[in-house]
């Protein structure tokens, strides 16, 4: 079934439109920003200065999330050129929370042409309903797991198979390079030390959690190796470090973990790791085409919780699960984060994010042996939860959507004697 807005059929994009390598912290509130304003300085080599105006959510949290520091590395020129950045956290524009207007101007500061473009999510620019600029064509016909279920059961074949099906010739080259930079993400993280960045002065953990993992006997030390692992990928995301948007930079310790994890510890080849990350963008993708992955939109239920999904449905699937049994397993990893929150304290992807993105990855794991017990059988369809996630998600106060005025956030304020 394909879904529609107004007059315009949209299809699902290619995996390589989900799995974005790039740097952190944010996919929507850096990586995004960073490429519209790659875009806007090609389109205006003339200009002599910008005025970038940031609405909502990019500009309650944009300071922590390094908003102005992207978008004036990309407009700036070396420093050549003036950008100033206009901050109006109180105005939401009609689409989409993420909001941002370039201006170009001239050496009198006489204004030129001006943009209006949204960053939806997972490093994706819009200029609204049905426009996903800069990204690749639409491949995938069928845009819920309900039929894509059907299509393995007719075929008998699995997800991963569906996607090989649909996606181009260098399909799998690209998700050879989405493992490798996930790989180097963990170990870089396990083997950096220090605080991160901000004024939180949080210490990294990564490096102590493996320490204390390896010293354990198997039970405990799998899940202290899944922590860590989670860990060093979400610290590095904080630091600014090179990240997979799986499906976001916030959320981006889960999936690499867990494979990471079980790559480690079970003889599985590289071709069977690269189908369970096809898998788990299979998942994903349905979650960013039906619903939200933008914390701003739809809070974390639409990162952290798509994430684990992602990563419940790719373990299912390695460890040989029925097309219904991955379903299930996904649809656990989603359901049990429907509400949660996006309330990022001093607007760093550091509280609550690092420790999510962990908790998440053990999570994945434990969906997966429950759906593993089960005939695959159960009540509620993942599709039926990603539409319960989009209806909460647009349900909760923008005070818990990305905009450091609720939750965790303002209760740190409240504590430090900071306004939010």
């Amino acid at each position: 079934m394909r879904r529609q807005i107004g007059n315009i059929f949209i299809i699902m994009k290619s995996l390589k439109e989900l799995y974005k390598i790039g740097r952190g912290p944010s996919s929507s509130h850096t990586m995004g920003p960073y490429k519209a304003a790659v875009m806007f300085a090609q389109k205006h080599p003339e200009a002599d200065a910008f005025e970038v105006t940031l609405y909502g959510s990019l500009a309650a949290t944009g300071k922590g999330h390094l908003t102005d520091v992207a978008v004036t590395d990309a407009l700036s020129d070396g420093g050549k050129r003036k950008v100033d950045i206009v901050w109006k956290p109180e105005v939401f524009l009609p689409f989409h929370p993420n909001g941002m207007k370039f201006t170009a101007k001239d050496s009198d500061g006489h204004t030129g042409d001006e943009w209006t473009v949204y960053s939806t999510g997972g490093g994706t620019i819009s200029e609204g309903p049905g426009s996903a600029i800069g990204e690749g064509p639409d491949v995938y016909d069928l845009n819920s797991i309900r039929e894509i279920v059907q299509w393995c059961k007719d075929n008998g074949r699995n997800y991963w198979e569906y996607a090989e099906e649909c996606e181009d010739s260098d399909f799998w080259d690209y998700m050879h390079t989405v493992w490798e930079a996930m790989k180097a993400a963990v170990e870089k993280g396990l083997n950096t030390e220090g605080a991160l960045p901000g004024p939180l002065r949080l210490s990294r953990k990564a490096a102590t959690y493996y320490i204390k993992a390896s010293g354990y006997k198997a039970n405990l030390q799998t899940r202290g190796m899944v922590f860590s692992y989670a860990l060093a990928v979400s610290e590095e995301n904080a630091s600014g470090g090179t990240v997979v948007t799986a499906p976001t930079c916030g959320s981006s310790g889960v999936l690499p973990a867990v494979l990471y994890h079980i790559s480690k510890g079970h003889n599985f080849s590289e071709a069977r790791i690269l189908h369970a990350l096809a898998t788990g963008g299979i998942f994903g993708n349905v979650v960013k085409q039906n619903a939200s992955i933008s914390g701003a939109e739809v809070g974390c239920q639409g990162e952290v919780g798509v994430a684990c999904a992602m990563a419940s449905a790719a373990t299912c699937q390695l460890f040989g699960g029925t097309p219904t049994q991955v379903e299930y397993a996904a649809e656990m990893g989603l359901e049990h984060h429907l509400g949660m929150t996006c309330d990022p304290v001093c607007g760093l992807v550091q509280i609550p994010c690092i420790e999510r993105n962990a908790f998440a990855a053990a999570r994945a794991l434990d969906a997966n042996i429950y759906a593993s017990f089960s005939d695959g059988f159960h009540r509620v369809s993942f599709d039926e939860v990603v539409q319960v996630m989009k209806e909460t998600g647009h349900d909760l106060p923008s005070l818990y959507k990305e905009t450091g005025e609720g939750g965790l956030a303002i209760g740190y304020n409240k504590k430090m004697g900071r306004k939010a």
